[in-house]
């Protein structure tokens, strides 16, 4: 019976400490994951894949086809204005296909993106 009661007895008994203390492992492993990964790629992780990224995607292809953008350390090219319309006009079917479906705040980021890319090809064209 003694064996019986000493059994009951040992039960697992976890403290705040042990609780905090484990959070921490798991916190620094996760910094460490994400430090190998920006190591093995070269870049931080990536942003949420959401209507203002594929907006911001198709805005930098834009832009980096007219000029304003360049990729350090290469020479600079002349503006590709066919590339740069084309990734406009995506941006404008993107405009008529989601009329209605979209947040006002979407809405007005793609309107405004579309605005900008217009006049700086238009400056670029000229």
């Amino acid at each position: 019976m003694a064996d019986s009661e000493n059994k009951e007895e040992k039960k697992i008994i976890i403290d705040e400490d042990w609780k905090q203390e484990a959070q921490k492992e798991k916190e620094i492993l996760a910094a460490e994951e994400e430090k190998e990964e920006m190591e093995d790629t070269g870049r931080g992780p990536l942003p949420p894949g959401d209507f203002a990224a594929l907006i911001s995607m198709l805005m930098t292809q834009s832009l980096f086809a007219m000029g304003f953008l360049q990729v350090q350390g290469q020479e600079p090219k002349e503006p590709d204005l066919e590339m740069a319309k084309y990734n406009i006009d995506m941006l404008q079917t993107l405009e008529d296909k989601t009329k209605g479906n979209l947040t006002e705040q979407e809405q007005k980021v793609l309107s405004d993106t579309l605005n900008q890319l217009r006049m700086a090809y238009v400056k670029v064209a000229g």
